[in-house]
Parts: structure tokens; sequence; C-alpha cells
């Protein structure tokens, strides 16, 4: 029976692992791990008895996967890291997605520069899928602000979504053999092209279980004031698709800005979809009045969440994995900030309050009822 709310926390300077009993009082923190290593993504693995894997990039000595097998006491680093064969050209910068596969021991992992990898026994040796990473786009892919990064990875079946910035939504159909782009309706700002095959800024992507074929997008927005070539393009940035992201159609209507980096699904109700509003120049929040915007009704319409959080002078930056939801019957959210903040939105988002308010610049959250 599940007792324990587990958060794991990159940061700029190493992982945090913060842990409560169900009731969500007293979170104890634990670390750094990893010290003075940025840390882009983690994993909280529940499949089987749970593991907590963590990417641990550093510039001078090297890619490293982190894991742990007692809920973030003490970590070790796999065998091996995902890297790019001697002939290929492309040499890795960063780890920017770990996610779940098939079974306990398959894993799947996006990198810098956009590529995929795949690993069958636990992190401990990886290949490379060559299906999305040798793609006839892959070498014609730019960095965006962040880097040339493949950040989502989202898995239904034979099914397989990524998102790449800035290269745009791929799909493939059959497990990951294939990809193709599939980005009809997801515009791209900054090229002169509204709405290009590929090359767009894509953000974050989220689904459910229990929606088959709805998707939602967080993409590159904040260009309802182009002027450049190809005119104005609004409401480009938060996205919604029916059709298992063949295309995509603009739910930003209501938001004040369609600019933002992460997107979160609520864990029981497909419906209900989370994101947080970011101002597009400086990439702080609207205002300097933190808030996140939630849907019930699929992006019809969207309600300001704010309550306990500051009313001013809080110029908040969320990265694109700095959301996350748990999973117990009245869900909380958790957001982390660049500035170090760390916060929680009981009742699905409807009162927040600080946990941690001094961790390092903190680049995702992840959360699991364990």
């Amino acid at each position: 029976m599940p007792e324990r709310v587990v958060l794991s926390i990159g940061t700029k300077k190493g992982l945090f692992v913060a842990e409560a009993p169900k009731a969500r009082r007293g979170f104890k923190l634990r670390g750094p791990f990893g010290s003075g290593v940025a840390v882009y993504t983690t994993m909280i693995d529940a499949r089987g008895k749970p593991r907590i894997y963590a990417s641990s990039c550093n510039a001078f000595f090297g890619m490293k996967v982190l894991v742990s097998t007692d809920l973030g006491k003490k970590f070790a680093e796999t065998k091996s890291a995902p890297a790019f064969p001697k002939d290929d050209g492309r040499a890795l910068i960063n780890i920017w997605s770990l996610e779940a596969g098939g079974d306990t021991q398959d894993l799947w992992c996006g990198v810098e520069p956009a590529a995929l990898f795949r690993s069958g026994d636990g992190g401990d040796s990886w290949e490379m899928v060559p299906g999305i990473s040798n793609h006839a786009h892959a070498r014609q892919w730019q960095p965006g602000n962040g880097g040339l990064c493949l950040h989502t990875i989202l898995r239904d079946g034979n099914r397989v979504h990524v998102g790449i910035s800035t290269g745009g939504h791929y799909l493939s159909e059959d497990g990951g053999a294939t990809f193709r782009a599939s980005n009809q309706g997801v515009g791209a700002g900054f090229m002169p092209e509204p709405y290009p095959e590929f090359g767009q800024c894509v953000h974050k992507i989220a689904g459910h279980k229990d929606a088959p074929g709805r998707l939602y997008m967080q993409n590159h927005g904040g260009w309802a004031e182009w002027d450049g070539p190809g005119g104005r393009r609004p409401d480009i940035g938060v996205l919604r698709s029916d059709d298992h992201g063949r295309s995509w159609r603009s739910i930003a209507k209501g938001l004040p800005s369609d600019f933002g980096f992460p997107i979160v699904v609520h864990p029981h109700e497909p419906d209900t979809v989370y994101v947080m509003p970011l101002e597009p120049m400086t990439r702080t929040c609207p205002g300097g009045a933190p808030a996140v915007w939630r849907s019930e009704d699929g992006g019809g319409s969207w309600k300001r969440l704010a309550k306990g959080m500051p009313r001013k002078e809080s110029f908040f930056t969320v990265q694109r994995d700095g959301m996350d939801i748990d999973d117990l019957k009245s869900p909380a959210l958790y957001f982390g900030t660049t500035t170090g903040q760390l916060w929680i939105g009981r009742d699905g988002g409807e009162e927040w309050s600080c946990l941690f308010d001094s961790l390092p610049p903190i680049h995702c959250v992840k959360v699991a009822v364990v």
C-alpha cells in the first residue's frame, strides 16, 4: 500500500530528494547528490521496487546516470550513460529526459543534441534509437535558447511521441522503429513560414492514459505582436490534439500569455490541464504575480490559481520539467523555480505554500506516491 510522497528535485548544483507521509506534512529533504553538477532530468520508477534515476551532466567529466534503490538515501552511477557512436560526428552535451519503458528494466532517454537512446538493463548499457536519432531531418534541426534537446518522451502502446526543441513533435506508430514529423497546426513564430513541416520550438507535451488520442502541448508562443516575416501569430503556444498528435489546435484563449514551459494533466481527470504562463521576453510571471492556470474542460476555459502565492514583485521562472502532480485522491501540484523555491498546490492547486525557499536553481521536479 503506497504510504509516502517522494519528490526528486534536479537543480543546478545537484539532486535533492524530499519525502513526506501521504498527508504531505513535513517534507524531509536529502541531498545534494552529485553535488555541484547540474541535474536536468529525474525519474521515479515505481515499477516493482521503486528506484530513482537522475542525469548528472558535467561539461568537464562527462555524462552520468545516477540510480537509487532506497528512495534517495544514496545514489550510485549506472555502468554507462548514453553516448553517440565514435563515427557519428555528434557528442553528448546533456541528458534531458528519462522515461519508463515496457518492462521493469526498459528505459528511454532523450539527449542533446537531439537524439533518443534506450536501455534494456536499467541503465547499465544504452543503444541509440536510429529511427529518430538518424532521421532525415536530424541534421537540419537547430538549437533553441536552451539547446537542441529531445525533452519529451510519451509512450502509448506502439505509439511513441517525442518533443524536440527546436525540431517539433515527432510520432512513431511502430514502437519507435520509424518516426515522422507531426506538426499540423503547430506554429513557429521565429520562422518565415508560420506552420513549417518541422523546426518548431515545442516546450512540453503531456497526455493521459484514459483519453486515447488526446495530447496537450506547450509550444513556444508569445508571437501575438510579431511584425516580422509571416505576420503576427497569436495563440500558437498552448495546443491540443485529439487524433494522436496528427493535428493540433489552439486552446490558449483566456490565458494572460500563451508562452510558458511546463504543461501537466490531472491524474484522474483527462479534461483537467495545468500551465504556468510567462512573459515571453523575460520568461517570468506576468506582472510579477505568480499563478498556475487550470482548465477543467480540456482547454475551453481557464481559471487562475494563486491563493497563497506572492501577489507582486515575484518574478518566477519555471522550466519545462519544473512542474508535476501526484496521484493521490485529491492531488497536489508541485513546481520549482530558477530562484530556488519549491511550491506545493494542495487540492489540485487551490491553495499554495512554499516547501523550500533556498534551493539552487531548479530544473526538474518529479513526484510519485510509493
